[in-house]
């Protein structure tokens, strides 16, 4: 294999975390499981400790305002590698920043803030500084624990929308009994984990990723999960049913059913209104007094133009009876009773016109209290019921538009009647909204209130009238939420703080994690790496960083030059590159440290089938394995033999693949 990962100076591993709260103690032990050391500062002395074993992974703890820089030097401000403030006031976690920054300005930041432009030129100012919602971060998972659907989880990386799939694979199935796992690996999908449905009970892994049997035919029952490349458009499944074809032929039955589907229609929206029909009725009756006016008049008053009898006949019905009849009388008076039935158009247009007038105005009026405050109706089935409109609730709401999915909230608080306005909600008494809702017509109910146990009555409610129901209950203390999912495991408990706690641990020690979500009962991390000289990534190919690391590489790219997604395993990388991967906390704990895992596999190649190949094999041996030029030659100028290196299982499979195409045999040892 390769040369040893050169190793530089380690930074401090020492990290202060300001507040303890929920938030700020799962901070403590992500810290702690990531390998770091942790001193605290809180305001009092916590009484009570929601992960009780805190006390013994804390360093120190200072007690104190942490916006004092007498404190911040005690807790050592100045030896620490970064400091999170995950108070829960946004305010006194920016005037610490400031603190900070103006004691050791090295030192990293990382700050609860969900004011996100604020957040942005701050960054510019404070250097070293990311922020985070942490209400937010986990919105995602909330959203995609409701679904049924086999999107696991989803991401953008320079606009592109990359999406986790997990796909059970039924008879059907286009790869079912024909494709192996390996071939399916392509520049826009990657198998990231496979189940067998002969071994359901296997674990899925400590390290999560890369325990494949990439040489194993896929069977019906089979789960796989992997990652693709999806049009940037989330809607585009719903939405490519619904194109027509616009361009159609002239046909006179066509135009005459078209009318037919028309005029029902427009009766059906009259009858939906007494004041459209109304108004209609004033419309029939004015269209027909009209009509009659004109005849009348052009017949008895020769002398007038028809022209002039419509317009006369508009007149007396708009109240012109006494302009009209004294123009007219002062040359022709004409008959009686048409003077008569002149005085009538003028009455009945005064009187057609005031309820007109009356039944606009009733409009207008309707239309201002209620346009802002009118939404659509409850879906009819197979919806999700969203429970809690806060921060967290709203964006889980606009995840699930984007999917096109229906759903009906539910809130006690009073929101903007803008927010939302496609989208069914019910105010009041949360107990008493879901008993308006037909629980057993759900899809799910996703319960996201700021009330652990108002999301876990509302859970077992709807579990007991449905259970089929798909349950997301939001929880903030990780014990209870461990005992809760042992006692429901129908439900999916997630516990918000725990979430969110990772992505501000895997900040603190420098990575930018750009996305998470859940696969398997763990938070997947999409992180961001640019390679320097020296680091524990530098030099290698990503086959060693994929095998030897833990980890999924998602995108590469060079300096000045067009991303790769998926890219290939020979990959190496150099300084400047940009690395975008999947990874557990674990992994990127690893990756920190440098420590690759041991490769243990051997490749015994067998012989070349013709002069060509040896060179040929050489090549992909250099390529592949990431060795010397010179070695490999060495090795296919003596065959048989037994690469005197060991490779991981996954790129020996691969390396023997790859002789076979250079027309060299072999096979993979232990």
């Amino acid at each position: 294999m390769g040369e040893q990962v050169p190793k530089t100076m380690q930074p401090s591993n020492t990290f202060i975390v300001c507040g303890l709260g929920s938030l700020g103690q799962s901070c403590v032990q992500a810290i702690c499981d990531f390998g770091g050391s942790v001193r605290a500062i809180e305001q009092a002395q916590p009484l009570t400790w929601e992960i009780p074993e805190l006390p013994v992974l804390l360093d120190k703890l200072v007690i104190g305002d942490c916006r004092q820089a007498r404190i911040l030097e005690e807790a050592g401000i100045y030896e620490c590698r970064a400091i999170l403030l995950v108070t829960s006031n946004e305010r006194v976690n920016l005037e610490t920043a400031f603190a900070v920054r103006s004691l050791n300005p090295d030192i990293r930041l990382i700050v609860r803030s969900g004011k996100q432009n604020l957040n942005d030129l701050l960054q510019e100012h404070l250097g070293d500084f990311i922020a985070f919602e942490p209400t937010q971060l986990p919105a995602p998972t909330f959203a995609l624990a409701a679904l049924s659907d086999e999107i696991v989880g989803f991401f953008t990386l320079d606009d592109q929308l990359v999406r986790v799939v997990q796909k059970q694979i039924d008879q059907s199935h286009k790869w079912a009994e024909v494709r192996i796992i390996y071939e399916l690996n392509t520049r826009n999908r990657q198998i990231l984990i496979h189940k067998s449905a002969q071994f359901s009970d296997q674990e899925t892994t400590n390290t999560l990723f890369n325990r494949l049997e990439l040489d194993t035919r896929i069977r019906t029952g089979d789960t796989l999960t992997y990652i693709e490349l999806a049009d940037s458009d989330l809607l585009e499944r719903s939405q490519a049913n619904q194109k027509q074809d616009g361009s159609q032929k002239f046909d006179s039955n066509l135009i005459w059913t078209n009318f037919q589907a028309n005029y029902i229609n427009f009766q059906q929206w009259l009858s939906e209104s007494r004041t459209r029909m109304a108004a209609a009725l004033c419309g029939v009756v004015v269209i027909v007094l009209t009509i009659v006016g004109t005849i009348l008049f052009r017949l008895f008053y020769p002398g007038i133009s028809l022209h002039d009898s419509f317009f006369t006949t508009i007149s007396l019905i708009l109240s012109g009876y006494g302009n009209i009849y004294s123009a007219i009388v002062s040359t022709d008076p004409g008959p009686q009773w048409l003077r008569f039935f002149g005085l009538i158009l003028t009455i009945i247009g005064t009187g057609l016109l005031g309820l007109l007038y009356g039944l606009l105005t009733e409009s207008l009026l309707s239309a201002r209290f209620q346009f802002l405050s009118r939404r659509p109706p409850i879906p009819e089935t197979d919806y999700v019921i969203l429970v809690g409109l806060g921060r967290v609730g709203q964006k889980v709401a606009k995840l699930l538009q984007e999917f096109s999915q229906p759903l009906v909230a539910i809130t006690n608080l009073e929101i903007d009647p803008t927010l939302l306005p496609n989208i069914p909600v019910i105010f009041g008494n949360i107990n008493s909204a879901l008993e308006k809702i037909s629980l057993t017509k759900a899809k799910s109910l996703v319960a996201v209130t700021d009330d652990e146990m108002l999301n876990l009555e509302l859970a077992m409610m709807t579990h007991a009238v449905n259970p089929q129901s798909r349950l997301v209950i939001r929880t903030f203390e990780q014990s209870f939420s461990k005992n809760l999912a042992q006692l429901l495991p129908y439900a999916e408990v997630l516990c918000a703080n725990s979430i969110s706690a990772e992505a501000f641990a895997a900040a603190a020690y420098g990575e930018n994690v750009i996305s998470l979500f859940r696969l398997h009962n763990q938070t997947v991390l999409v992180t961001e790496y640019f390679v320097e000289t020296g680091d524990t990534l530098n030099g290698l190919i990503l086959a060693q960083v994929k095998y030897g690391y833990g980890v999924v590489p998602v995108l590469h790219q060079e300096p000045h030059s067009t991303a790769k997604f998926m890219p290939s395993d020979d990959t190496r990388l150099n300084h400047s590159d940009r690395l975008v991967v999947l990874a557990t906390i674990k992994s990127l704990q690893v990756i920190e440290v440098g420590t690759l895992i041991e490769p243990n596999w051997y490749v015994y190649i067998e012989k070349p089938m013709n002069k060509e190949a040896i060179f040929e094999g050489a090549n992909v041996i250099v390529r592949v394995c990431n060795c010397s030029m010179p070695r490999a030659r060495e090795v296919m100028e003596n065959l048989p033999n037994r690469l005197n290196f060991a490779l991981y299982k996954l790129q020996a499979q691969r390396l023997v693949r790859e002789l076979l195409k250079a027309q060299v045999t072999g096979y993979i040892i232990i």
